[in-house]
């Protein structure tokens, strides 16, 4: 699961910004004090080095920690065969994960779920970002055209109402009422926050 393609599309660089934009809009300013999480950061964490905090972490199997940069911890982990996140319970403030949702199977999804609620402090709130359904389809044509990347896409489980969403978070402990979603590209994409 990485936040930042591997392969090439002419609207990468456009589609990462405007994540960028969406996370950062919901981060309360009284947390940007405190420590962030961004689960798949990619090969270069583009939203931890565009983002103001105090501690900014990135974790994703592709991370290089001896080429983070300046004042950016990155932790090389692959969840797949970890399935707890090398985070101590109840130590961050903020967790994102931006354009990863849709990378992850369910079974694994629940699992990181619950991670994540685990190592929110009380209060704390999880950023996602994340197709929805025809968001989903028409990355599938913008692929076939080279616009974004097709290893990514090929690798999609799926595109995602917002309920199904909910529902997820709700499994792993996230209480309903908590919970804000909307959407953003013109409906191609879900942002979502829960707070614990």
């Amino acid at each position: 699961m990485s936040g930042v393609t591997r392969g090439y599309g002419l609207l990468e660089s456009y589609l990462a910004k405007k994540r960028c934009e969406m996370a950062n809009r919901h981060i309360p300013d009284d947390a940007r004090s405190g420590r962030l999480l961004d689960i798949g950061c990619g090969t270069y964490p583009y939203f931890l080095v565009n983002t103001a905090f105090n501690e900014r972490v990135g974790l994703d199997l592709e991370s290089d920690p001896d080429n983070a940069p300046e004042n950016i911890t990155l932790i090389k982990h692959d969840f797949e065969n970890a399935s707890t996140l090398p985070i101590d319970d109840v130590s961050v403030d903020v967790v994102t994960m931006l354009a990863v949702f849709e990378h992850i199977k369910l079974d694994l999804l629940i699992q990181l779920l619950k991670e994540i609620h685990r190592v929110l402090k009380p209060g704390g709130r999880y950023i996602l970002t994340t197709p929805s359904p025809i968001g989903n389809y028409v990355l599938y044509w913008m692929a076939k055209c080279r616009l974004v990347s097709a290893d990514e896409i090929d690798e999609h489980e799926d595109g995602y109402h917002q309920k199904v969403i909910m529902s997820h978070l709700e499994t792993a402990g996230f209480s309903k009422e908590q919970m804000r979603f909307g959407y953003f590209e013109f409906w191609m994409n879900n942002w979502g926050y829960a707070i614990k």
